[in-house]
């Protein structure tokens, strides 16, 4: 009787081998199949941590890659052949980690200058959620970040805020100037007339407190939309 061979990451030179590229040119330069394989450490019997890593990212239901990732439970994650709890453990792990670098330390304040700025400070956190958030950052006379300050959470895709519930952040926190962000979950940031109505009672609300908006940020998939850009702020 033949016993059959599987395949492994060692049969690979080892110039292809996920953790000596990671070594020699950097994360950036992996694959996601490839770095989520390097968290997966081991594969099975039957496959490579490699092969394993991208049947994961596949995902079900139309979900696939990072995405299905952060939608997925520990429980479901475990149901996959080859993964079991310690692995869907390790996963959510690196993804909790990835969420809390892309917030900034409150050792620093970041200075917002631009919807780009914006974007780079909340995008990786907000794009995946499956719920509208509504956030504010809250800006001193300088436009650093004094704090990024959760308003309310809506449904799947309706934000629910009241102007009352913002001010009194802004107010308890001195804020100069605050810019408004929230994800659309369907991954279009295109505002709906809803984003666009809340955001004239914010602006008028700000006016009258003498805390200027700057701007209203709808997060997409890796995409969003500033309403100032599109000069929809003050409609």
């Amino acid at each position: 009787m033949v016993t059959a061979r599987y395949f492994t990451i060692k049969d690979l030179p080892e110039t292809e081998r996920p953790r000596e590229r990671l070594i020699r040119f950097g994360a950036e330069a992996l694959s996601n199949a490839e770095l989520l394989a390097l968290i997966l450490q081991t594969g099975s019997r039957q496959e490579s941590a490699i092969v394993l890593a991208q049947r994961v990212l596949k995902g079900k239901q139309g979900i696939q890659g990072l995405r299905y990732l952060v939608d997925a439970s520990i429980e479901e994650l475990s149901q996959i052949k080859g993964i079991g709890t310690a692995k869907a453990a390790r996963i959510k792990a690196a993804l909790e980690l990835t969420r809390r670098l892309s917030s900034f330390s409150g050792e620093t304040k970041p200075v917002i200058r631009s919807p780009q700025d914006v974007s780079d400070l909340l995008m990786e956190e907000m794009r995946y959620l499956d719920r509208e958030h509504f956030k504010a950052i809250l800006l001193d006379i300088k436009n650093r970040v004094i704090d990024i300050e959760d308003i309310s959470v809506g449904s799947l895709n309706t934000s629910i805020v009241h102007p009352r519930e913002l001010f009194k952040t802004a107010i308890r926190r001195s804020s100069a100037a605050i810019i408004l962000i929230h994800n659309h979950p369907s991954g279009d940031p295109t505002p709906s007339s809803e984003d666009i109505e809340i955001t004239s009672r914010i602006v008028w609300g700000g006016e009258i407190l003498g805390i200027e908006i700057l701007d209203h940020i709808i997060i997409g998939d890796g995409i969003y939309v500033s309403l100032k850009e599109k000069n929809l702020l003050n409609k």
